[in-house]
C-alpha cells in the first residue's frame, strides 16, 4: 500500500479543509443510509497542543486531527478517515506533526494549518509514534520499536537524518522536549518518568508507587516533571511531587505548561488551569455517519459438509483422517467412513507411521487425553494419559514418541519412558511436527515486536530435543503464517522441506535437518489454502473453502471426494409446557399460570393453562433462552471439548455469537450443533479475524492488501460466514473495502470511523487497539458524549463484554461455588476461576466496572443497540453472561434492561426472530426459578432448558461429566533445556484479564 507523494496530498485532508463534510468517504456509499452529521462537544481521550505563536489548539478527535482557535470555537478537520491520525505537536510556522496508520504501520506526518502540504517523514515495516517538535523546530523526538523494543529517537527535518537515543529493553513512550532543547523526558512503560540528553546520559525522574501507573510526561515549571498519576478511581495531573488536578479524569497526555498555566485534557474537555482557577475552552466538531446495512443471518439445514477440520494423510497417501459433525472420518479407497461414534470431543487425528493406526485427542474421560485406535482391529485405548489437556498431537517419523500441546500451550513428547515438558508455556502455538530424524519439533508460535504492544509475527518455532535450542524464523520478511492452528509449519516425510501458509496461499522452502532454511520459500497454490498436510514429499493434501483438495508442487489440483453431507434433524413433536410464569421478552411484568404450546420446534401459542400438560413447569418462570454475543468456542476449544456445548445450555443461553474463531473448528462445530450430533446452543459465527501486518491470538488472518482480501472474503463467502471481524491493524482503507464487498455485517473493536463506513458494530466498551488506549472509554473507564452520540445516531450495535464483572465476586461468589460451574468447567479453569472468585475478583475495578456499566446504559437509554457479550473463554463461559447481568443491574440498568441486552438487541443483530416467547418465535426457552424481572440472579437459577423445542435438564447436562474417573498418568520427566522460560512473551493467554482481547 506504499502511495505517491500525489497519492497522499489527494487522499489526505487536502479536501477536508475546505468543509468538514468534505472529508466523508463516498465510495462504497450505496450499502448504506447516506451521510448524517454528528456535532461533537466532548473527546474521550482526546490530546491537545497549542501553535507557537499562542492562537491556535491541535486536537486528536475520532482519529482525525483538528485545529481551533485558542481560546475555543469551531473545530477544523485536517486530515481524513483513511489517514487515521492521532497525537498532534505543533511546530515552526503552524507545522503540525502527528502519526498516521494509513498504510498499515504508524508513521510521522506533517502538515500545515491547512491540511493541504502534507509530508511522510518516515516509512517501512516499523512503527514510528508519539512525535513532539523541539523548541526550534529542527528536530521531532519519537518512539519506535525499530530495535527490538520501543525507544527515544530524534529525526532531524531536514536532513531526515535519525539518532537514537534509548533502546532494548525500554518500551519508551510519549517523548516531550524540555523548553532549551537539550533534554527529553518520557515514560518508561507506565511505571516511571526517566530523562535523557541528546549525548545519551539519562536520568530516572519518578517511580510510580505501588498500584499505580504513570502516563503522559512532561517538563513544568522549574524543569520539574509533570504527568498524569492513574490509580484506581483517581486519576491525578502531578506536578513533581504536588498534585496539581484531581477530582478530575484526566486523560494521561502530556500536559502544556506556560509558566504557573497548564494545558490538558479531562473529563471529555481541553482545560486551562491558571492562577488557580480551571476553565474549559469549548469545541465543536461536526463528523460524517452512516446508519449501517441490516442483515439476516441464515437458519442452516442441511447440505454438503464443509466442516472438515485438521486433515492428515497416511505416509503411503492412501488414508486421509479428518474431524467432521463432532467424529472423527476415514477417506481410503473412495469411500468415507466413520472412526469414532460422537458422543465425545474426538479431534486432531494423526496415522501411525504403518498406517495402521490413527492417534487422536478425546475428552471421553472428561478432559483431552491421548487415544490410539487400530484401523484393523477396532481396538480404542487410551495413550499416556497426563494430569493436563492433550491436543493437538503428532506421532514422530518412527513412531516412538508423541508430541502434543497441553492448555497452557506446552509442548510435550511422550515416549515409552514418561512425558517430558520441551518448550516453555507459548502464547497459543500451532500443531506440532517433527523432522525426519526425529530430534527436532518444529510449530508455528508468536512472536511480537515488543512488550509495549503484543502485536507480533506468526514464526516457526524450532525446538532441538538434542541441544535444547530454541530458535525463530519468520516464513518471510515481516510475515506472518497465516493462522497458528493447522496452517504448518509441516515438515515433509523426507524432512527436506516445510510448507506453511502465508496471505492464505501455500509456500515451500528447502530446510537441513534442523529446519533451518535453506532458501527462499516458494508459492506453490493459488487459491485460498488452509490446513495442510504433506502427500508424499511432492504434494499437499489442503482445505479450499470446504473442499478436500490436493495439489503437486508444480501446480496440479484436484478435489479429493468427501461425499459427506448433513440435515437439521426433525423437531420433536408437539408439547404443551405449563408453566407458573412467563416473560415474552418485552412485558413490564410476568404473566402466571399459562401453557406454551410448542410445535415444529416453535412457539404455537401462549395461552392461559387448561387441562393436562406434557412437561410441568407450574413452579418454574420461562424467559427467552438467554444470548450472549461475543464469545470465542474455539479459542480453548480442544481443551474445553464437547462439555462446552453443556454449559451453556445448564445457564439458560440457546444462542452464542462468535466474532472469531479458527474457521473449521467453527464450522465443524457449527454444522455437528445444527445437526445435533452435538448437544449445545445454536452458534453463528465467523472465522478468523482480519487482520494486518501484525498478529496476535493465533486465529487472526494477516493481511497486506486488497488481492489477499479478495482472498480472505472469498472464504467468508463460500463458507458462510454470519458476520465478518476486522482486527486491530487493519488499515482503514482495507476495513472499508472489507465493508463494500462483504455480504455479511461486519464488527470491529473500533467506532470512528467506522461509524462512517457502514460497520454494523464495536466489540467492548473500549478494547485493544492499535493506539494503544482507546478513543471511546477513558483509562479510567469513562466515556463521554461524543461517543454515545455516534452510538446513538449510528445504531451501529456495542459489545461491553464486562470483564471487570469479577470484581462483584466480593459480594457473591454463588456462580464460582454453583454446581454446574463445578462439574462442567475443566478442572484447570475451575481451579483457576475457583480462585479468583476466593479472592474478591482481586485482580478487577469495581470503579471502572461502573463507568463501563453507565456508559451502555447512556447508549441504551438514548435508543443505541447494546447486546451482551462476555468474550468467554477470556472471561467464563456461561457464568459471565450472568456476571455482566448482575453488573448492570447493579449499576442503572433495569433487570428488564439488562435482559433486553441478551434478548431482544442481539437477536435484531442477527436479524432473526430469536430472544422473544410469542407465536412463531423458535422455542429456545429457559425454565428458572424466581422471577428474573425483580431479581437479576433468578436468571441463572435455570432447571431445565429448551433449544428449537428439544428440552434438557440440567441433570441431563450434567450427568456425562459426573463421577468421571482419573486415569493414571505416565510418568513426568524432567523438562529439557529448552522449555526454561526465556523471553517475556512466553505466556499462556489466560494470564492477563486485562480488558478487551478480542
Amino acid at each position: 500500500m506504499d502511495l505517491s507523494r500525489r497519492e497522499l496530498l489527494t487522499r489526505t485532508g487536502q479536501a477536508a479543509a475546505v468543509a468538514t463534510a468534505a472529508s466523508t468517504l463516498t465510495p462504497g456509499a450505496a450499502e448504506a443510509k447516506p451521510h448524517d452529521l454528528v456535532t461533537l462537544t466532548q473527546g474521550t481521550n482526546i490530546s491537545v497542543t497549542r501553535s507557537k505563536d499562542r492562537r491556535w489548539l491541535a486536537i486528536d478527535l475520532v482519529t482525525a486531527i483538528w485545529v481551533l482557535p485558542a481560546t475555543g470555537g469551531v473545530a477544523r478537520r485536517l486530515t481524513d478517515d483513511l489517514q487515521d491520525a492521532s497525537l498532534p505537536s505543533f511546530g515552526p510556522g503552524n507545522q503540525i506533526a502527528f502519526q498516521s496508520y494509513r498504510d498499515g504501520n504508524y508513521h510521522l506526518y506533517v502538515t500545515d494549518l491547512a491540511g493541504r502540504d502534507v509530508r511522510q517523514l518516515t516509512s517501512g515495516r516499523f512503527d514510528h509514534r508519539e512525535p513532539a517538535f523541539s523548541p526550534d523546530g529542527t528536530r521531532i523526538a519519537f518512539t519506535s520499536d525499530r530495535d527490538g523494543s520501543y525507544g527515544v529517537y530524534v529525526l532531524e527535518v531536514r536532513s531526515g537524518a535519525i539518532t537514537q537515543l534509548t533502546g532494548v529493553p525500554d518500551e519508551a513512550a510519549a517523548p516531550q522536549w524540555s523548553p532549551d532543547g537539550k533534554r527529553l523526558i518520557f515514560t518508561v512503560g507506565t511505571a516511571a518518568v526517566d530523562a535523557v540528553s541528546l549525548d545519551g546520559t539519562r536520568e530516572r525522574l519518578v517511580t510510580a508507587p505501588a498500584g499505580a501507573q504513570l502516563f503522559g510526561a512532561s517538563f513544568g515549571p522549574g524543569g520539574l516533571p509533570s504527568y498524569t498519576l492513574m490509580r484506581p478511581g483517581q486519576a491525578d495531573l502531578v506536578l513533581g511531587d504536588r498534585a496539581v488536578v484531581t477530582g478530575q479524569d484526566v486523560f494521561g497526555f502530556a500536559p502544556l505548561w506556560d509558566g504557573d498555566s497548564v494545558l490538558y485534557t479531562a473529563d471529555g474537555k481541553i482545560r486551562l488551569l491558571a492562577g488557580g482557577s480551571t476553565k474549559d475552552i469549548p469545541f465543536e466538531a461536526a463528523v460524517p455517519v452512516r446508519t449501517p446495512r441490516q442483515h439476516r443471518a441464515r437458519t442452516l439445514t442441511g447440505g454438503q459438509v464443509k466442516g472438515i477440520a485438521s486433515p492428515v494423510v497416511s505416509r503411503d497417501g492412501s488414508k486421509i483422517a479428518f474431524r467432521a459433525l463432532n467424529a472423527l472420518w476415514l477417506v481410503s479407497d473412495g469411500r468415507t467412513t466413520k472412526l469414532t461414534d460422537g458422543a465425545y470431543f474426538d479431534s486432531d487425528p494423526d496415522f501411525s507411521p504403518d498406517g495402521t493406526k490413527v492417534l487422536y485427542a478425546s475428552d471421553r474421560s472428561g478432559v483431552a487425553q491421548l487415544r490410539v485406535r487400530d484401523l484393523r482391529s477396532g481396538d480404542d485405548t487410551a495413550y499416556a494419559p497426563a494430569p493436563h489437556a492433550q491436543t493437538t498431537p503428532r506421532f514422530s517419523p518412527d513412531g516412538s514418541k508423541v508430541a502434543y500441546v497441553d492448555q497452557d500451550g506446552q509442548v510435550w513428547v511422550v515416549d515409552a519412558a514418561g512425558r517430558r515438558q520441551v518448550t516453555p508455556t507459548l502464547f497459543q502455538p500451532g500443531r506440532p511436527t517433527w523432522s525426519a530424524d526425529g530430534t527436532v519439533v518444529a510449530l508455528a508460535a508468536v512472536k511480537p515486536f515488543s512488550r509495549r504492544f503484543r502485536e507480533g509475527t506468526s514464526q516457526v518455532l524450532t525446538v532441538d530435543l538434542v541441544s535444547g535450542e530454541l530458535r525463530y524464523t519468520e516464513p518471510m520478511p515481516f510475515r506472518s503464517i497465516a493462522t497458528r492452528g493447522d496452517d504448518g509449519p509441516v515438515w515433509s516425510p523426507d524432512g527436506k522441506q516445510l510448507a506453511f501458509v502465508v496471505e492464505s496461499v501455500a509456500f515451500v522452502v528447502a530446510v537441513d535437518g534442523k529446519g533451518r532454511f535453506l532458501g527462499t520459500p516458494r508459492q506453490v497454490t493459488r487459491e485460498v489454502t488452509d490446513s495442510l498436510a504433506w502427500h508424499g514429499n511432492n504434494a499437499l493434501v489442503y482445505l479450499n473453502n470446504g473442499r478436500l483438495r490436493k495439489s503437486t508442487l508444480d501446480g496440479s489440483v484436484n478435489t479429493i471426494r468427501v461425499g459427506l453431507t448433513w440435515r437439521r434433524p426433525k423437531a420433536p413433536d408437539r408439547q404443551v409446557i405449563h408453566v407458573g410464569a412467563y416473560w415474552d421478552g418485552e412485558a413490564e411484568r410476568l404473566r402466571s399460570n399459562v401453557d406454551i404450546v410448542v410445535e415444529n420446534g416453535r412457539v404455537e401459542d401462549v395461552r392461559p393453562h387448561r387441562g393436562r400438560a406434557d412437561v410441568d413447569a407450574s413452579t418454574l418462570t420461562a424467559i427467552p433462552g438467554l444470548i450472549d454475543a461475543h464469545n470465542h468456542w474455539h479459542l480453548r476449544g480442544r481443551a474445553w471439548g464437547a462439555r462446552q456445548g453443556n454449559v451453556w445450555l445448564a445457564y439458560g443461553i440457546t444462542t452464542v455469537r462468535s466474532p472469531g474463531d479458527p474457521v473449521y473448528q467453527m464450522v465443524e462445530t457449527r454444522e455437528a450443533l445444527a445437526a445435533g450430533t452435538l448437544t449445545g446452543p445454536r452458534f453463528y459465527a465467523t472465522g478468523e479475524a482480519v487482520d494486518g501486518s501484525r498478529v496476535y491470538y493465533n486465529f487472526m488472518r494477516p493481511t497486506l492488501s486488497r488481492a489477499q482480501l479478495d482472498l480472505e472474503l472469498r472464504r467468508a463467502h463460500e463458507l458462510g460466514y454470519d458476520m465478518l471481524k476486522t482486527y486491530v491493524r487493519l488499515p482503514v482503507e482495507l476495513q472499508r473495502a472489507a465493508v463494500q464487498r462483504s455480504r455479511v455485517p461486519l464488527s470491529s473493536h473500533y467506532l470512528y470511523p467506522a461509524a462512517n463506513i457502514g460497520m454494523n458494530g464495536m466489540e467492548h466498551v473500549g478494547a485493544t487497539n492499535r493506539l494503544g488506549y482507546s478513543h471511546t472509554v477513558s483509562r479510567q473507564g469513562r466515556a463521554y458524549s461524543d461517543v454515545v452520540a455516534l452510538f446513538t445516531r449510528t445504531g451501529m450495535s456495542m459489545t461491553p463484554t464486562l470483564f471487570h464483572n469479577r470484581a462483584l465476586f466480593a459480594e457473591d461468589r454463588s456462580l464460582a461455588l454453583d454446581e454446574r460451574t463445578r462439574v462442567l468447567f475443566p478442572p484447570w479453569e475451575y481451579e483457576r476461576y475457583l480462585a479468583d472468585a476466593n479472592s474478591g475478583g482481586a485482580t478487577s475495578s469495581l470503579h471502572i466496572l461502573r463507568g463501563w456499566v453507565e456508559f451502555a446504559l447512556a447508549v441504551h437509554r438514548g435508543g443505541g443497540l447494546v447486546i451482551c457479550g462476555t468474550d468467554a473463554p477470556l472471561d467464563a463461559p456461561a457464568t459471565a453472561t450472568h456476571m455482566n447481568l448482575r453488573a448492570m443491574v447493579k449499576f442503572g440498568f433495569t433487570p428488564r434492561e439488562a435482559l433486553i441486552t441478551a434478548t431482544r438487541n442481539p437477536a435484531r443483530w442477527l436479524g432473526l426472530p430469536l430472544g422473544s416467547l410469542k407465536p412463531g418465535a423458535p422455542a429456545d426457552i429457559a425454565f428458572v426459578s424466581g422471577n428474573p424481572l425483580v431479581d437479576i440472579k433468578a436468571a441463572a437459577d435455570v432447571r431445565q432448558v429448551m433449544v428449537g423445542g428439544r428440552l434438557h435438564t440440567v441433570a441431563d447436562l450434567l450427568k456425562p461429566y459426573q463421577g468421571q474417573r482419573v486415569m493414571a498418568s505416565s510418568e513426568a520427566l524432567a523438562p529439557l533445556a529448552s522449555a526454561e522460560n526465556e523471553h517475556w512473551w512466553h505466556e499462556p493467554e489466560w494470564a492477563d484479564h486485562a480488558c478487551c482481547g478480542h
